[in-house]
């Protein structure tokens, strides 16, 4: 689709480019836009963004958890109803931009902004990968005053992340007219998936997404998260801890057991609020990363402070497992396996008995109030 249009592309880019230089004239057929039907559910919302290549940025809206569809389309530019051979050309002011129809009761425009910034190059004032030209460029168009509070709020932390060590060239726009774009390139990840996945691999959007973000905590650009204030953490002697905790935490947390699954007290808890160290009280993980793994162990995507979590090679019952202990307590807590859901596809899988669960409504008196606002 854009191979073509990249000056001096070389190598094995240049021969990705010969093969997809038609592909635009050959994909007629695909799913038309429903966006207006969509939008008469006045419960949904929409957000704007341009990531380059809107076959890309479209895929990757629709695969996140709440979004409804999302439209490849134009804006930024004042030509009216516009083509393809048109915006492509760089002449138009238009950039290649989605439009996603989101239901905010599942996922916040918040979200939409991290998972956004994770997908693109927010360095590159040139374009996106191999598509060069106005067209190309990395932009969020805002539709009233709060997106753009929290789009601006949203770059300010993806700056301060450190992920990139370049300035974040990334536009902040109201929002023009959208015009979907082509019925061709609508859905074209799925309606012509070989293709799509030819141009994607060689662009070089999906290598610089994984180096990029490979062990990036998913929290690491909210707004919400706040420094924890530094904290004593005091161990009680072990002939101490007999007597607080219970048989089996005591065998879990400091003697390196494992419970029974399914038989625990937080394997299938659904209140909202963090997971401390059952000994130190030391942050380890949050509701908003639990899910259901089916193993009857509460399990987590990623720690809450992942620093309060240390990773130790286990050897033990004739396997190779990563155990996770607490870093200040050295509280045996499971295990973690790189068999979870996105983004991470990691799966802590920790023991009740390693923990103490706060609930939202008592972070603020039991000593946690910065965390409140994860809530």
């Amino acid at each position: 689709m854009k191979f073509a249009k990249m000056a001096g592309t070389v190598g094995a880019v240049a021969v990705v480019s010969v093969a997809l230089v038609t592909l635009a004239s050959e994909c007629a057929g695909a799913k038309p836009t429903e966006g207006a039907a969509l939008m008469e559910n006045k419960d949904l919302k929409t957000a704007v963004f341009a990531g380059g290549c809107f076959w890309c940025t479209e895929s990757d809206f629709e695969k996140r958890d709440g979004v409804v569809q999302a439209i490849s389309g134009y804006t930024g530019g004042d030509e009216r109803n516009p083509t393809y051979e048109q915006v492509s050309s760089g002449t138009t002011g238009h950039y290649e931009a989605v439009q996603v129809v989101y239901d905010p009761k599942k996922v916040s425009y918040r979200q939409l902004l991290d998972h956004f910034w994770r997908h693109v190059d927010p360095t590159d004032a040139g374009g996106q990968f191999v598509d060069r030209g106005r067209q190309y460029r990395s932009g969020i168009f805002y539709e009233n005053e709060e997106q753009r509070k929290l789009a601006m709020e949203s770059r300010e932390a993806l700056g301060k992340s450190g992920v990139f060590s370049r300035p974040i060239v990334t536009e902040i726009l109201p929002l023009k007219k959208f015009y979907p774009a082509e019925d061709y390139h609508q859905d074209y990840y799925k309606t012509n998936p070989i293709r799509y996945t030819m141009y994607r691999s060689g662009s070089g959007r999906e290598p610089f997404i994984e180096k990029t973000w490979s062990g990036v905590s998913p929290n690491a650009l909210s707004s919400d998260t706040m420094t924890p204030a530094r904290r004593t953490y005091v161990i009680p002697p072990e002939s101490e801890l007999r007597n607080r905790l219970s048989p089996i935490q005591f065998q879990v947390a400091r003697q390196n057991g494992t419970e029974p699954p399914f038989q625990n007290e937080f394997w299938d808890n659904h209140r909202e609020g963090i997971y401390v160290d059952i000994v130190s009280g030391e942050p380890l993980f949050s509701s908003a990363e639990k899910f259901n793994s089916g193993t009857g162990w509460p399990s987590f995507t990623w720690p809450l402070e992942p620093d309060n979590v240390v990773e130790i090679k286990d050897g033990s019952h004739f396997m190779v497992r990563t155990e996770v202990r607490s870093k200040h307590a050295d509280s045996h807590l499971g295990h973690v396996f790189d068999d979870g859901p996105a983004p991470t596809g990691l799966r802590y899988c920790i023991n009740s008995a390693s923990l103490r669960f706060i609930p939202k409504e008592d972070l603020e008196k039991e000593g946690y109030a910065e965390y409140r606002k994860l809530f």
